[in-house]
């Protein structure tokens, strides 16, 4: 778009129930020129509004390719999202963006990839993967390591059984139901499926900040070169636009030198994972 910072009316195409508490929304521009002109990379987000109570950053979780629209995985977990989980197909909200920066993608073709996601944390994981899938010859191994606290609280469980058909895909829970038949622990529990496969490899992490920490740890551990651990601090933003100073660390703006950040720069900001 012309001007990222203007909002835009725009239009809800579908939507899907991922768990009890988690909505997938397909949206797209009222005006055409608009949509076609909504470039966006992995990993960068946008701010959706809903006329009198507010906007919310949310990252975009459909791959760049799709251009007749984008998608936005939303939580219900606040005023603005829960006013969006009583939204219906045809309503109108409004939409600004996209803003961030971006996952690395042409800087680690021909790497090994390992993709860590808990919960939520999925969905902005979702359009690397599918964009990487796109272009799948262009990189080495690709492993999805994911974990939630129940399996109700699995988001992307088709696309999941999808991917395994492709990729290596590794899921578990923190606590069964008599339906579970897969892993039982924290998603860190499957990192010693890829033990000795460090040294060409390139890690995105997304999750709650106590996983990504941990995991983090677990990485360094097993290898991974600081600089070759990716993860997104985007639950620290509110304007996008870096004049509210809420997702202010150390220095930075996660909403314009992030969301997405290695570990090499954000290791000695302790407030970035809290």
């Amino acid at each position: 778009m012309d001007d990222p910072y203007i909002p835009h009316l725009a239009v809800i195409k579908d939507i899907k129930d991922l768990t009890y508490d988690t909505k997938l929304f397909r949206i797209s521009f009222k005006d055409k020129k608009i949509q076609e002109n909504f470039i966006y990379k992995p990993g960068q987000f946008v701010e959706i509004g809903v006329f009198g109570f507010g906007e919310a950053p949310i990252s975009i979780t459909s791959s760049p390719s799709t251009k007749d629209y984008f998608e936005l995985c939303i939580k219900n977990m606040g005023d603005v999202t829960n006013k969006l989980h009583q939204m219906k197909k045809k309503d109108n909200v409004y939409v600004r963006g996209p803003y961030g920066n971006a996952f690395p993608f042409d800087e680690v073709k021909n790497k090994d990839i390992l993709f860590v996601a808990g919960g939520i944390g999925l969905a902005p994981l979702r359009s690397l993967i599918n964009e990487m899938l796109a272009h799948r010859n262009e990189f080495g191994k690709i492993q999805v390591l994911y974990g939630a606290r129940t399996p109700e609280d699995m988001i992307f469980i088709y696309e999941l059984e999808e991917w395994s058909k492709k990729i290596k895909v590794l899921t578990t829970v923190d606590k069964r139901d008599f339906r579970w038949k897969g892993n039982v622990g924290i998603v860190g529990t499957l990192l010693t499926n890829i033990k000795g496969e460090t040294k060409n490899a390139t890690a995105f992490i997304c999750g709650p900040p106590i996983m990504i920490k941990f995991v983090i740890k677990d990485m360094v551990k097993l290898g991974f070169k600081d600089e070759n651990i990716i993860t997104t601090l985007e639950r620290k933003m509110q304007c996008g636009i870096g004049k509210c100073g809420h997702c202010n660390i150390g220095g930075k703006y996660v909403c314009i030198d992030g969301p997405v950040f290695s570990y090499k720069q954000i290791k000695d900001l302790p407030e970035a994972l809290q």
